[in-house]
C-alpha cells in the first residue's frame, strides 16, 4: 500500500511574493469559506443597520483572525521568487 504524502499545512505559501495561496486541505477551505460567508453575510446585517464604519471594523477583525490562522496553520511566510531554493 503506497503511503500518500499529506501536507501538514492548511495554507501553502504563494509561489511568488510573500504570503499564502489558496487552501490545500479541507480544513483550510472551511476556514476560507467561513471567512467569505461572514464577510458577505455581514453586508445586509451589519452594513445596512450599523453603517460603513462599523462594517469596515468588522471586516478588519475578520481579516486579522484569518491572517492569524494562516500564520499558525500555513507554511512559514517569506519572500519567494517562484523557484524552490
Amino acid at each position: 500500500m503506497a503511503s500518500e504524502r499529506v501536507s501538514k499545512y492548511w495554507f501553502p505559501a504563494k509561489r511568488y511574493g510573500w504570503g499564502w495561496g489558496l487552501p490545500a486541505t479541507w480544513q483550510g477551505w472551511v476556514v476560507f469559506a467561513t471567512y467569505l460567508g461572514l464577510v458577505f453575510g455581514g453586508i445586509p446585517l451589519l452594513r445596512a443597520s450599523k453603517g460603513d464604519a462599523f462594517y469596515s471594523a468588522y471586516i478588519g477583525v475578520l481579516t486579522l483572525v484569518l491572517v492569524a490562522i494562516c500564520w499558525i496553520k500555513g507554511e512559514p511566510p517569506r519572500w519567494r521568487w517562484g523557484r524552490d531554493q
